[in-house]
């Protein structure tokens, strides 16, 4: 599966996938707890972006189209029609809709799409007039919108040692969502799970309800107490939405 792909949790035997993309600035150990949560009811499978971690020194991605493309070409099996849900968090999410619709394009929709923390793609990321494009952002602006979503612990966003290592790749995954384009095109197939937190100071659930309009199947949006990485608090309520969705479609497939 090469540098794209991380299995912290083996499980072969499992029967269906589950590939998740994390958060702008995060790396596949993001995942590893809901990865061991949800081992044996799916193959957990965690995508790493370039930049970080064991990829630290090799260039960031740039558009969504590449981060897509290459995770399909590391995934081996998606093809033939093995069953393959997606999972992401934040700018995750963004990225597996976007791999949702190339599967459903090439024939292979996935089993599930379950998108968390994120608004529906036909909305803005972000409202124009809050914040400054990337490029334009100071270190200081970058690490203040940080802390208002409390998805990095305080004392490493006042670590001089540190900030080197966590702001440019998520200065770089700002820049590839602010450059991001949304096309309009047909409703995937497949079901789509929407998961928020209810004190998400950028997503209002008000903005993740739209999902709805993206499929033509089953949607369900779970509203759960937190801020924007709520899904640290409810993990074993995240893990069964994820076990209970996948459980009831291999349930009702031929």
């Amino acid at each position: 599966m090469g540098n794209w792909i991380r299995c912290f949790h083996p499980a072969p035997d499992a029967g269906t996938r589950l590939v998740c993309f994390p958060h702008a600035g995060g790396s596949a150990s993001a995942y590893h707890p809901l990865s061991a949560a949800v081992t044996g009811v799916v193959e957990p499978l965690v995508v790493q972006y370039p930049g970080r971690q064991e990829r630290l020194g090799e260039p960031f991605a740039e558009r969504a189209e590449e981060v897509v493309d290459a995770v399909l070409a590391a995934l081996p099996g998606w093809a033939d029609g093995e069953p393959t849900a997606l999972f992401g968090h934040s700018m995750g999410a963004l990225l597996a809709f976007e791999t949702a619709r190339r599967m459903t394009a090439e024939g292979r929709p996935p089993a599930a799409l379950f998108v968390s923390g994120r608004q529906a793609p036909s909305l803005p990321w972000r409202p124009a007039a809050a914040r400054l494009p990337v490029g334009e952002m100071s270190d200081l602006e970058l690490v203040e919108d940080m802390r208002t979503l409390s998805g990095t612990a305080d004392r490493l966003l006042s670590s001089p040692e540190l900030l080197p290592l966590i702001l440019p790749p998520v200065r770089a995954d700002y820049r590839l969502l602010d450059e991001h384009v949304h096309r309009s095109g047909p409703p995937l197939d497949c079901p789509v799970i929407a998961l928020t937190g209810d004190a998400d100071p950028r997503v209002a659930v008000e903005k993740v309800r739209p999902w709805e309009s993206e499929t033509r199947g089953a949607f369900s949006c779970h509203v759960l107490t937190g801020g924007h990485f709520f899904l640290d608090g409810h993990l074993p309520y995240v893990a069964e939405v994820v076990a209970s969705s996948l459980r009831g479609l291999s349930a009702t497939r031929p």
